[in-house]
């Protein structure tokens, strides 16, 4: 018995055409809706998403979850000659298996006990415009050659109808899973995988385009400071610096979120960064047999040194951790933090040397110069 082999397909050009793709399309592409940063690594991306546009080929977008996926497929849509059609989206992994055939394809009054009603599906809906699958890993195995049909003929029946319906429509599926494993574990068709795999993009994470990360805070502070009538009037380098050295596991999306936090808390108009679990890439991590405290002690050791040892006040520690003063001053003891001088952990478990009181710890001016304070 023969065995099949899974070989990923992937959309790579010539780095000058990319290029030139993207450089013609840039002024529709940068103000593309929430679609933040010039990396060569989006852009490679954002001028493969041009090429396909204007196109009906299918389109499988991967990436990491945060990485905006839905706004890649919305671009597409925008770009394409579907775009005065609709974008309807729909989350597979959000609908029940029971009744994720119903939302797909519809259904018929009396189909099942509580269909009262004859019903339009998503494809129905989506009819001359663009349907956008996400989380498309998650769809039963079941529901599998459904899909399949109506990829390729374009036609389906209603659930309880013999009735076929025929339809005009775009897809885009996207997906955080390795979509071969699963075909490799027989979860998902290999056919299934083929068909929505003719045009594949990959979102980078934000780790892999960090200089991206100075535009996107002020991108996020100033919807965020609009939404809550907050003005903003400054964002101190070092916040940019900090914010930078996260390694982002949520990706855009948990940076959007820590912004929003911070322009909660930033009464006085001065954006500070609010208490997070700090994660740094893996090559900078502490190692694996360290403890919780010994983490804590680290970050907090790190921002005292940010602040020049001070704890309250506008400009504290304690502000910055989100923490009442008095609280902090507990946390060091409890830590054995001694007040006035850098105790940080090394790998080797050695305090580090004193950080002068007017210079803030680690602050690269790469990072510091990207983004001035805003008035």
């Amino acid at each position: 018995m023969s065995t099949a082999v899974i070989v990923p397909i992937h959309s790579e050009l010539p780095p000058s055409q990319v290029k030139r793709v993207a450089n013609s399309a840039s002024d529709r592409l940068k103000d593309a809706p929430g679609i933040v940063g010039t990396s060569e690594a989006l852009q490679h991306v954002l001028g493969l998403a041009r090429i396909v546009a204007p196109t009906d080929s299918t389109v499988l977008i991967c990436g990491e979850t945060g990485t905006g996926k839905e706004l890649c497929a919305q671009l597409i849509h925008e770009l394409s000659l579907r775009s005065a059609g609709p974008f309807v989206r729909l989350n597979c992994a959000a609908i029940p298996e029971g009744l994720l055939e119903s939302e797909l394809f519809g259904h018929e009054k009396g189909a099942f006990t509580s269909a009262v009603a004859q019903r339009v599906g998503r494809f129905e809906a989506a009819h001359r415009g663009t349907l956008f699958l996400d989380e498309i890993g998650e769809i039963p195995p079941s529901l599998q050659p459904k899909l399949l049909r109506v990829l390729q003929e374009q036609e389906f029946e209603r659930l309880g109808s013999s009735r076929t319906v025929s339809v005009d429509v775009r897809v885009i599926a996207a997906t955080n899973r390795d979509l071969t494993t699963l075909v490799a574990e027989k979860t998902f068709r290999m056919d299934l995988f083929y068909r929505l795999n003719v045009f594949p993009l990959t979102l980078p994470p934000l780790r892999d385009r960090r200089e991206d990360i100075p535009s996107l805070i002020r991108h996020f502070v100033s919807g965020a400071a609009a939404r809550m009538r907050r003005p903003i009037r400054s964002i101190p380098p070092e916040i940019i610096q900090t914010l930078a050295q996260h390694c982002w596991p949520g990706n855009v999306r948990e940076l959007q979120n820590v912004i929003e936090r911070a322009v909660i808390l930033a009464e006085d108009g001065v954006l500070r960064v609010p208490f997070f679990e700090p994660k740094r890439d893996i090559q900078t991590a502490p190692s694996s047999r360290t403890t919780l405290s010994e983490v804590e002690r680290e970050h907090i050791v790190q921002v005292l040194d940010e602040t020049g040892w001070l704890i309250g006040g506008p400009s504290g520690a304690a502000r910055y951790l989100g923490l009442p003063r008095t609280t902090l001053i507990s946390k060091m003891r409890r830590l054995g933090i001694q007040h006035g001088r850098s105790t940080r952990l090394s790998k080797a478990g050695r305090a580090s040397e004193p950080v002068a009181q007017d210079q803030p710890a680690n602050l690269h001016p790469s990072y510091a110069s990207l983004v001035p304070d805003i008035a």
